[in-house]
């Protein structure tokens, strides 16, 4: 199959979209928005809802705006001062977006996002049902994280993390994550001028996770790193990606009509169930349950739960329903779930057969652990 092909074989299974637009395709430095850069993309993504595809877009470039607004000659450092720049920026990114859709004849809608909100289930499935909402009446989310309110406790990491877990939050079946780069090249370009471009990963590996530079834009969060993260997060779980380069012309209907352009990344599974991607990205691990072989093998091959008997230690401080990183003996992670007790408890019935567990603490919750449907292998 040729490369075309198989980009072709890609898009006709879309139906919804994400995506990721950069602080570096809408501004041409810290301090200064490129309005055609705005009128290209919305003119693109206008394009894509046209022909049958829903898109929901996840942007960067409020503190980029607001850094211009407020007069500043660099991007801010501190985080009071990031803070203050996104919430003088957000609503001029919000602005501009308003103007270009509306030449459209096109409606979006604001969805500002934390950590805090997606960690908790029901908090999740509100904002999934307020995206659904949105969608069904034909409105174009505009999602980016709520950089005014956040501290590194309930930070996302980036927007490109965000377009991940927003990939699940919507169902989408494909994550374009546009850029100031091409895609992902054999070497750093910006060093080397015989770099080639790579045009289909099939598997993302630790030599291809090398190849990502970590040079970051002045007026932007994540390097190539955090892509190449989100695209290994999005593609072990069943959603193909493409990264491209968001300053080229008409970049998004090339994408769309099958052409070879930027890096596709292929999925690796079938697509996730969205509420075992949620386990496995959304939420932060509190704590970490190291394993025997015995409990690995029937974790990894016979698909089973995990018991208290083939947990050899427990570290950090967590409560029943938290999630938590499973390792094995060589300190490799392996799993996340979520736990049916407390770190205190399983420290207390680690390595117990589970009719041990009523005995040492006086009571039994569940048989498991961690139950099956609650597991992640990773």
């Amino acid at each position: 199959m040729t490369i075309n092909h198989l980009r072709a074989e890609v898009i006709k299974k879309v139906r919804r979209v994400v995506i990721k637009i950069g602080s570096s395709v809408l501004t041409d430095s810290a301090t200064n928005i490129n309005f055609n850069a705005f009128a290209s993309i919305v003119d693109q993504i206008a394009w894509i809802k046209k022909i049958g595809i829903e898109p929901v877009v996840v942007s960067s470039g409020a503190i980029a705006i607001g850094t211009q607004k407020i007069g500043l000659k660099q991007r801010p450092q501190s985080i009071p001062l990031k803070q203050a720049a996104a919430a003088v920026g957000q609503s001029g990114l919000m602005e501009n977006y308003e103007r270009f859709f509306k030449e459209k004849n096109l409606k979006i809608g604001q969805v500002l996002l934390t950590n805090l909100i997606l960690k908790e289930r029901p908090l999740f499935l509100n904002a999934r049902n307020t995206l659904f909402a949105l969608l069904e009446l034909g409105i174009i989310p505009i999602i980016n994280e709520n950089d005014s309110v956040v501290v590194d406790e309930i930070k996302l990491g980036d927007n490109d993390n965000l377009a991940t877990i927003t990939t699940n939050l919507v169902g989408a079946d494909l994550l374009v994550i546009l850029t100031d780069q091409d895609g992902l090249f054999e070497a750093d370009p910006q060093t080397n001028k015989n770099a080639r471009l790579i045009s289909v990963v099939k598997k993302i590996d630790k030599k291809l996770e090398s190849l990502a530079s970590t040079r970051k834009s002045t007026h932007g969060v994540g390097g190539m790193e955090t892509k190449i993260a989100a695209a290994k997060n999005a593609t072990t779980y069943g959603i193909p990606v493409v990264m491209a380069n968001g300053r080229r012309h008409g970049i998004l209907e090339a994408i769309f009509q099958g052409k070879d352009v930027g890096t596709l990344f292929l999925p690796q599974t079938s697509k996730l169930k969205s509420r075992k991607h949620w386990i496995a990205f959304t939420l932060k691990p509190r704590g970490k349950l190291f394993i025997d072989h015995g409990a690995e093998e029937a974790i990894l091959k016979k698909g089973k739960s995990l018991l208290a008997v083939g947990i050899t230690k427990a570290e950090g401080e967590f409560k029943f329903g938290d999630s938590v990183s499973i390792l094995n003996q060589y300190q490799q992670e392996i799993a996340r779930g979520l736990v049916n007790y407390d770190s205190l408890e399983i420290k207390r019935i680690k390595g117990a057969p589970t009719k041990e567990i009523e005995k040492i603490l006086g009571y039994k919750y569940y048989d498991e652990v961690i139950n099956r449907d609650d597991l992640v292998v990773l």
